[in-house]
């Protein structure tokens, strides 16, 4: 009799729900604490089903796993914890662990289910994970002080150092660039320092010769660091999602002579690069911006991996139903067997040696290319030059 009481003692006080049943899945007992996690007194559930406790389809399907069981012995549930649903009173469902136990008392079968509220974990794996998401957004909103790169030359390396080191959380995009931009922006930096200290030195003479010279090196190095900002904070707005094209009609020829006309001031010595259109109009439509972006990146491929004295094609072809833009050079050309890598960021060719660069030019032109719904095509031989095709659909 001790015994008894002592066992409903632990029964009544357990934190954890307990029910049980008979053979035929009617509720024989609930403890306080089950009744508290389903909403219901005690005379609302005794002799009732319990199915009464369980959403669809666990509902229909209950008494079938019940006998099933005791027809073929096969264990679903009785014996092996798992987590489930349950209904409460007002209709609400929530998750638990369940764990039944098969208990022979009184020369007949009793099934014993021990419940454990599984809402608080849940709602902490919740919360963990919209915490997480924020987190990240913080990161990604982080990135926006390598904006300020440009205008703190002096201390760039440690800055761009120490924000990069933060970002290599992000993914395994991120800790590339940190590779990559420790190493592009030495370079320029380490020029900027140098001839700052040089036109100091000829500014007592004074020497405008060298003065010249050294602030056009300052320049270039400059224009290095922005193109690698520029790069970074193309593909960091393709990949948030914030790139979207804005399809307008334009007149194709307009926009590619006026596009020449700039590339050409950036030319090798003796580089001319050669325009030409061919179809039935030059009317097209498709986003400037994104197509402007995207050709100015070949053509400067083309620049930067042919030599002097080399011409550059630039072709534009447009039918009753396609726009083909075509860039062709001269230069060291891709290795076959790298080609298929190409487009992937941060991408260098091996044959590439002290050329700079980011590796991330052909991977924005071809998402670029993708958001305007075209497709990007390259043929290339070591030193036979490249050639790049861009191809759009118009209707």
């Amino acid at each position: 009799m001790e015994e008894a009481k002592l066992l409903n003692s632990i029964i009544n006080t357990a934190i954890d729900g307990i029910i049980t049943i008979d053979y035929r899945g009617i509720i024989e007992t609930m403890n306080p604490a089950a009744l508290k996690i389903f909403g219901y007194e005690e005379e609302e559930v005794h002799g009732k089903n319990i199915s009464v406790l369980m959403p669809e389809p666990d509902k229909s399907a209950h008494d079938g796993y019940l006998q099933r069981y005791q027809g073929t012995g096969e264990r679903r549930i009785i014996g092996i914890g798992r987590e489930v649903r349950g209904l409460k009173k007002d209709g609400s469902t929530f998750p638990f662990r369940l764990a039944v136990s098969e208990v022979e008392y009184d020369n007949r079968k009793i099934y014993t289910g021990f419940i454990h509220d599984l809402t608080r974990e849940k709602d902490a794996e919740n919360s963990l994970k919209e915490y997480t998401e924020i987190l990240e957004e913080r990161i990604r909103e982080r990135t926006a002080i390598l904006q300020t790169l440009v205008n703190e030359l002096e201390k760039a390396k440690e800055d761009v150092s120490l924000s990069l080191e933060k970002e290599k959380e992000l993914n395994q995009l991120k800790t590339r660039f940190v590779s990559m931009a420790s190493h592009e922006f030495r370079t320029p930096l380490s020029s900027v320092q140098l001839s700052a200290s040089l036109i100091e030195k000829y500014a007592e003479k004074p020497d405008k010769t060298n003065i010249v010279k050294h602030t056009g090196k300052i320049k270039n190095s400059v224009g290095q660091l922005t193109g690698i900002l520029n790069d970074f904070l193309s593909l960091e707005k393709l990949e948030a999602g914030k790139t979207n094209a804005e399809f307008q009609e334009f007149d194709v020829v307009k926009f590619s002579e006026d596009l020449i006309e700039e590339m050409q001031m950036i030319t090798k010595q003796n580089q001319v690069i050669v325009y030409q259109h061919t179809g039935i109009s030059s009317n097209i439509n498709l986003d400037p911006a994104l197509l402007k972006n995207s050709i100015i990146n070949l053509i400067s491929n083309a620049i930067k991996y042919s030599g002097e004295n080399t011409f550059i094609e630039f072709i534009t072809e447009l039918n009753h139903s396609q726009l083909t833009i075509t860039v062709q050079d001269n230069g060291i050309g891709i290795p076959m067997e790298e080609q298929k890598n190409l487009f992937e960021p941060f991408f260098r060719a091996h044959n590439t040696g002290n050329i700079p660069g980011t590796g991330l030019g052909l991977n924005i032109v071809k998402r670029y290319v993708e958001l305007m719904g075209g497709t990007v095509v390259c043929e290339s031989a070591i030193n036979k030059g490249t050639t790049i095709t861009l191809i759009f659909n118009q209707i």
